[in-house]
């Protein structure tokens, strides 16, 4: 059973994922600004493995980040949803799935909102979310069984 459905905007490429997501992230950094078009991106984190693709082919694309390694941004060739991402500087086999093509959206966890240093002087952050100007530190701010599910997707 599902715990989360996606598909693209045209409905050519569907995903289906078999678990709850290990974290999510509101990313604010300057890089998922400008490729969502928004002032941040929500993606939820998966082990690869999580994810089948029942219809459609997605295409990427690597691109450059201020980290100094690529990113691996999945879309849909068709109508060039950005679907999700694979992150180079993880050591880890996951994905980063964006949350605005999942289904249920009413099911996406409350985030952890990184990168605030560049985020949009207009854009709010609730007060009680966990918020950082960079990235958060796993070992802290990570769930324990999302560590140690983690650890089994190590490279």
């Amino acid at each position: 059973m599902s715990e989360f459905t996606g598909q693209c905007a045209c409905g050519a490429i569907r995903y289906e994922i078999d678990r709850t997501p290990l974290i999510v992230h509101a990313c604010h950094c300057r890089d998922c600004q400008r490729l969502t078009g928004s002032a941040f991106a929500v993606n939820l984190v998966f082990e690869r493995n999580a994810l089948t693709i029942p219809s459609g082919t997605p295409v990427s694309v690597k691109l450059d980040t201020s980290s100094g390694e690529p990113q691996e941004v999945f879309y849909c060739d068709a109508c060039s949803t950005n679907l999700w991402s694979k992150y180079h500087s993880m050591p880890y086999d996951v994905l980063y799935v964006r949350g605005g093509a999942l289904n249920e959206a009413d099911k996406i966890p409350t985030p952890v909102h990184v990168y605030t240093r560049s985020k949009r002087s207009w854009a709010t952050i609730p007060e009680d979310a966990p918020a950082f100007a960079e990235t958060s530190d796993m070992n802290t701010v990570w769930p324990a069984e999302s560590l140690a599910r983690l650890e089994k997707v190590a490279l």
